[in-house]
């Protein structure tokens, strides 16, 4: 151990070297936090305070590691009883340890398994704070507790929504649902979920797998479940909330893409309430049937209500300024970008070599209407043939507005529910609860480690991302706890603020020619302090080990 004499002159293998440090690691480690004295018989730290006398120059600090995530992290996971609900399924201590070391080290450094086990040997003191040993466990424990907790991810996702509805006394009453993909380093050809589609995040170059989220009205997630890369959204919908056990009456918010009418009918013939943006149908709002609130970032939106003649459906037809400034120029680009290619194939015509061939500028045409993105509509295009109808001799083309449309209603939408007897500031004010869900996507991508996924067979790519879940569930928890004191910092920014707090053993010699090797958390600055406060847990994580040798 440090502050010894030389006991072996010769050169010491690297491998011998390392496990010897491991093995003085680990004995600071696992000492008693009173602090055994090797050798001497006696118990230090029983005593309100320690006096030792040390050379101060022979200090060494040793084995740095992060510990802030790991013990906020732990307690997350202890507020959902979720090592309980491990034991009770009869999984054992080495792979709960390796399923915390996924979970934890998916909140502190999100990654591949692989890149997760780097982590928990080199560079955090999650070992510590549950007593095992990560440096003992090879990689491939990690990829079997994937394995494990896909086995058991039912139980263990009713288990946990169960329990935050007890820790926060959630009302079940609201539902979303929506879905995301991430992509795949890879071909992952061993997968059957593995399928290019429309990306999210414009990576249709690389195979996608599909995430599906019900979650309640506070982000809590209820159930998950992966899908093929192209499934078409409206097709899950009664996959995921058949069997859920929602109350009867409760309301279903979800996104344009899966509301389809028969997706709404379902709803209604089980029993469900459904707040939706309507697809399809012309944009209409009449302003002086309209209310006017505010967004809560302050911007103003007047809101629309009409009720169906059947009094079965009420209608939300909602005007933003900032959507119509946006969509405006939008209208405007495409369009201007549809008429600048009409006035290249006139140009062409007037050109000696241009070209002139009938059939090839009506395909001109067509494609320029299909980058058109809608804005082809508003123009009446007429290509003039000569007699032999093979050659273009002219092409006019006249602008007219087709009403309802978002050139002529810039910044309407419209929401629909089976929900008539709210007013209307209280069915939009649901709805916006969708876009915290989109908050949620972002968080599990960029903060959690969603993306990509390098597994290459479909129950390992599932379990990459029931971990991601799993973490995020646990995240929610903190964050949900430190709202409730006025702390609304993202993930991302808790995550920084808790990232400085390190164990770290310092090791001095004593006059009495022995080693005094004390373990213990770095104090924790004030912003990490506050937290550690609004949550009632402990600052100084794995408190203090004393080892004399």
């Amino acid at each position: 151990m440090s502050g010894q004499a030389v006991m072996i002159q010769d050169a010491v293998p690297e491998a011998i070297e390392k496990a010897a440090q491991r093995y003085a690691g680990r004995l600071i480690e696992v000492a008693p936090k009173e602090g055994v004295a090797i050798g001497s018989g006696s118990v230090a730290g029983t005593l309100p305070h320690d006096f030792q006398e040390v050379d101060v120059d022979s200090l060494q600090l040793m084995k740095p590691r992060s510990v802030g995530v790991e013990h906020l992290g732990l307690y997350a996971l202890s507020q959902l009883g979720f090592v309980e609900k491990l034991s009770e399924l009869g999984i054992n201590g080495v792979m709960r340890a390796a399923i915390l070391g996924n979970v934890i080290g998916r909140m502190a450094k999100p990654a591949s398994e692989l890149a997760t086990w780097n982590w928990l040997q080199r560079h955090s003191a999650l070992g510590e704070l549950i007593d095992f040993d990560f440096e003992a466990m090879p990689h491939t424990r990690l990829y079997h507790a994937s394995d494990v907790l896909m086995k058991h991810r039912k139980v263990i996702e009713d288990h946990i929504f169960s329990a935050v509805q007890t820790l926060f006394g959630l009302d079940e009453t609201v539902t979303l649902y929506d879905l995301t993909n991430t992509y795949f380093e890879g071909e992952a050809e061993g997968n059957s979920k593995a399928k290019r589609g429309h990306s999210k995040e414009k990576r249709s170059d690389c195979s996608l797998v599909t995430l599906g989220l019900v979650l309640d009205g506070s982000g809590f997630v209820r159930r998950s479940r992966t899908f093929a890369g192209n499934v078409a959204e409206c097709s899950t919908l009664e996959g995921m909330l058949e069997g859920l056990g929602a109350p009867q009456g409760a309301l279903v918010i979800m996104d344009r893409g899966i509301a389809t009418e028969a997706n709404v009918g379902w709803l209604v013939e089980h029993g469900y309430r459904y707040l939706v943006v309507s697809r399809g149908g012309a944009r209409q709002f009449d302003e002086t049937q309209a209310i006017r609130i505010e967004t809560a970032g302050g911007d103003p939106l007047r809101i629309q209500k009409e009720i169906s003649e059947d009094g079965k459906e009420v209608r939300l037809y909602c005007h933003s300024p900032g959507r119509e400034k946006k969509e405006s120029a939008m209208v405007e680009r495409f369009a201007t970008g549809f008429e600048n290619g009409l006035k290249k194939i006139v140009e062409g015509l007037a050109k000696p070599r241009g070209e002139k061939r009938h059939g090839k500028l009506l395909e001109r045409i067509g494609r320029l209407k299909e980058k058109s993105r809608g804005a082809s509509q508003h123009y009446q295009v007429e290509l003039m043939a000569d007699e032999s109808g093979k050659l273009a001799t002219g092409l006019t083309w006249n602008k007219g507005p087709v009403d309802g449309t978002m050139a002529t209603h810039p910044g309407v939408y419209c929401l629909r529910s089976n929900e008539t007897g709210w007013d209307e500031e209280k069915l939009w004010r649901t709805y916006t609860m969708l876009t915290d869900l989109e908050s949620v996507f972002r968080s599990l991508k960029s903060e959690l480690g969603l993306r990509p996924v390098y597994h290459s067979t479909e129950e390992r790519a599932d379990g990459h991302l029931f971990i991601t879940v799993l973490a995020y569930q646990a995240v929610q928890v903190l964050r949900a706890k430190l709202k409730k004191t006025d702390i609304h910092d993202s993930w991302a920014s808790l995550r920084e603020t808790l990232s400085v707090q390190r164990r770290v053993t310092a090791s001095f010699r004593q006059r009495d020619g022995r080693t005094l090797n004390v373990r213990k958390s770095t104090v924790a600055e004030p912003d990490l302090m506050k937290i550690y406060g609004a949550l009632g847990v402990s600052p100084t994580p794995g408190g203090t080990k004393k080892l004399v040798s």
